[in-house]
């Protein structure tokens, strides 16, 4: 077999060795994963061999990229697919350790710049699928489940309400196994540039889309319900439902059929089934 005459990837002479907590990338990888928010620049902190593969393959343009000591071999499996101008380093493991929420890290995180998405970028994909709209939704893992679900069945996009986690916590990131870089999620809490629930669903009505929220106790079952056309879903918190002021604004509710002794299902569980429903009637 004939050896190759180009040399083998090197990735030790790409890594830079910190040792400080004061360096201003290691400083906004930790705030990034405390607060569960974008950095100044735009960029979402990440973590894990795989998510950093998604991230790779979703295109995303990396700032900086972390290796733990003990596991810079990981390197050179990543560092031939990330840009030569992007930022390595190299931190001992007890600094890297402290600066991921993970109990079991595996060695590399990184900060990456997302793309920005605005209301009337989901509007204008109303022909692609249901909009996804989230209200008071608490649990990372339900969200991860539903961004995850939400590209699987063809959404136009997610709108996170108030009371909703971020989309950037990162238990959100790996329970979204990559969605979260490539789907629209737009947040919509109220704050400075961004709108509340209510307004948004008088946008969605005056565009024509009907707004149907989920039940686990009322409404129309699922089977029969009409979902396709330009279609918000509104899904509420894992406990309490919708807020009064979002339902009132509801065209119709929907409930899914299930068995007497189950109380409710996984909010995960039964975004995924109404997404499954919305794209089996679409097809």
């Amino acid at each position: 077999m004939k050896k190759s005459s180009e040399p083998a990837f090197n990735a030790q002479h790409r890594l830079r060795r910190i040792e400080g907590r004061h360096n201003p990338l290691v400083k906004q990888l930790r705030q990034a994963f405390s607060h569960a928010e974008l950095t100044e620049g735009g960029d979402c902190a990440i973590e894990g061999v795989r998510i950093l593969e998604e991230a790779i393959r979703s295109g995303l343009r990396f700032s900086a990229v972390f290796f733990r000591e003990s596991a810079q071999e990981r390197a050179g499996r990543l560092l031939p697919q990330i840009g030569a101008q992007v930022e390595t380093l190299l931190l001992p493991d007890k600094l890297f350790d402290s600066l991921l929420p993970s109990e079991s890290p595996q060695g590399v995180a990184a900060l990456v710049h997302l793309k920005g998405f605005s209301l009337d970028d989901v509007f204008e994909r109303l022909q692609v699928g249901p909009i996804v709209v989230l209200a008071g939704l608490q649990d990372p893992g339900n969200l991860g489940t539903i961004l995850r679900s939400s590209e699987a069945f063809g959404s136009a996009g997610v709108i996170l309400g108030e009371g909703t986690v971020s989309a950037f916590n990162s238990k959100v990131v790996r329970g979204s196994a990559g969605s979260v870089f490539r789907l629209p999620i737009v947040h919509a809490h109220g704050r400075a540039g961004t709108e509340k629930l209510e307004e948004i669903s008088e946008k969605l009505r005056r565009k024509g889309t009907r707004l149907i929220a989920t039940s686990s106790h009322k409404g129309k079952s699922l089977e029969q319900a009409d979902l396709k056309g330009a279609v918000a879903i509104f899904f509420g918190n894992e406990g309490a439902g919708l807020p009064r002021e979002v339902a009132a604004k509801v065209d119709e509710f929907i409930s899914i059929p299930h068995t007497p002794q189950v109380e409710s299902l996984n909010a995960g569980v039964a975004a995924s089934i109404v997404l499954y429903e919305a794209a089996r009637q679409r097809k």
